[in-house]
């Protein structure tokens, strides 16, 4: 049985580690991207080495190829030598070698020679010593190992590998488990998280402008660029923060960390996504692009380390929310008024409690003590829900101060039924909350949950009747 060289990068995992070494290495630091391409001067293999020295990828946590994996373990349980090739750096390469246990060798960049293509085959060349060897790979750049490969094994090959490896050597087994990169690029961008930007119509409906066709067109072209703007977002947040994704019963099915879509197209899609945003932001008065631009940055730092400090964390969050309310007034060049910003800070800061509490429970049930890559601990819970619930009501004191007001409104008293109703929703996502109910993001579970519409409706009547 001849020896079989294992390639790693979506061949072994799903994944690809130069890629992942470079998120873990940003994570620590953004500011490491303006040394990359001077790093990448010096050559590819010295590229990966800095990167290795500076940044720890966790392999336990990597997505494996499942399939591809069990067929290597029953290979290895019939007495078949097994060599791990990679052009990734070393370090990660024998990382991924003892934590699997099955390889004999491994051949990896060692921060002088990248090995990839020709390079990878003159090593493997020089450690069999003319002895036939089978090869495992998945792109175009391994066809000049499957040329000198006694037979090839193909995972998951890229468009018109299969048939190329086919042409120069013999075909004896294939693994293809993907799915659609499309519909992983949709779920990525996260299209029914552009519910929450309907926050951006707030201030349209306040300033009872709703009729007013410039006001509305400028409002959607808001909500545009902010939901543009945020899957950009959520591209770079799951880019960053593969490794405690991988380890929650949930996010682990993110595309990024099961897997499903190529790190590489996430890089390309934050770039994208962020360019246009902009420059839809461009045709709108210089406040919005303004709050854009603010509330970009701030997600920036929360994605890269606010959201590891406790406390810190939810008063982002809630400023976020409220950003989006800031940003739909200056969209249309109106006031964001205190009593507004007050109520959404209370409010979304309350709602950011929940999101924690409720993540914190998952973890404890789990068995653990802590919130992976959060600062929350199990004795956290308690407070967690006072200050919560504490908030929540004291959205509700700003609504009935701002109703006592008067406003905008000719029949203010019609508005009063909001107080009883914004109490009943605030105490009764807590409740559930607290009883382990809260399986969503709060504001995902209020965007599906039906009584949360009724309630809606009912607030949406008080509003008509009071103009």
């Amino acid at each position: 049985m001849n020896p079989l060289v294992v390639d790693l990068d979506g061949t072994l995992t799903r994944s690809d580690l130069l890629f992942e070494s470079v998120c873990a290495l940003l994570k620590r630091n953004l500011f490491y991207a303006f040394l990359l391409p001077l790093w990448l001067l010096a050559g590819k293999a010295q590229m990966k080495r800095k990167i290795a020295d500076r940044a720890d990828v966790n392999v336990t946590l990597l997505p494996w190829n499942a399939e591809f994996l069990d067929w290597l373990r029953e290979q290895k349980a019939l007495g078949r030598r097994l060599v791990l090739a990679t052009a990734s750096d070393k370090k990660y390469a024998e990382q991924i070698a003892d934590h699997l246990g099955i390889f004999d060798d491994v051949i990896a960049s060692d921060g002088a020679i990248n090995v990839s293509g020709s390079r990878k085959l003159k090593q493997l060349e020089a450690l069999f010593a003319g002895q036939p060897f089978d090869y495992a790979g998945n792109a175009h750049i391994d066809m000049s190992v499957w040329k000198s490969a006694q037979h090839a094994v193909v995972v998951n090959p890229d468009s018109g590998v299969a048939a190329a490896a086919a042409k120069v050597t013999d075909v004896v087994a294939s693994f293809d488990d993907r799915g659609s990169s499309l519909k992983a690029f949709i779920r990525a961008i996260r299209p029914h998280q552009w519910l929450k930007n309907g926050l951006i119509f707030v201030p349209l409906v306040l300033s009872h402008h709703l009729l007013d066709l410039s006001y509305v067109l400028g409002a959607i072209l808001a909500f545009i660029a902010f939901s543009v703007c945020a899957s950009s977002v959520y591209l770079l947040n799951d880019l960053l923060d593969l490794p405690s994704d991988r380890q929650h019963p949930s996010k682990r099915h993110r595309p990024f960390a099961a897997g499903d879509l190529s790190l590489v197209s996430g890089a390309i899609g934050v770039v994208a996504f962020a360019l246009l945003a902009f420059g839809i932001a461009l045709f709108l008065p210089v406040g919005f692009l303004a709050a854009l631009f603010l509330y970009y940055i701030l997600t920036l730092a929360y994605s890269t380390f606010l959201k590891r400090a406790a406390l810190v964390d939810v008063l982002v969050l809630a400023a976020l929310y409220t950003m989006r309310l800031i940003a739909g007034a200056a969209a249309i060049e109106v006031e964001a008024t205190f009593y507004l910003l007050a109520f959404s800070m209370f409010t979304f800061f309350s709602l950011a409690m929940i999101k924690r509490y409720a993540e914190l429970q998952v973890q404890i049930s789990l068995g653990k003590d802590r919130l992976t890559g959060r600062g929350y601990q199990e004795v956290d819970l308690g407070m967690l829900s006072q200050m919560g619930i504490a908030s929540g009501y004291l959205a509700v004191m700003v609504l009935a101060l701002y109703i006592n007001g008067g406003g905008l409104y000719t029949n203010p008293k019609a508005l009063w039924l909001l107080c009883p109703i914004m109490l009943y929703w605030i105490s009764r996502l807590w409740l559930l909350t607290r009883r382990g109910e809260m399986h969503d993001d709060p504001i995902v579970f209020t965007i599906q949950d039906r009584r949360t519409h009724w309630l809606a409706l009912v607030a949406a009547a008080c509003l008509w009747v009071a103009m």
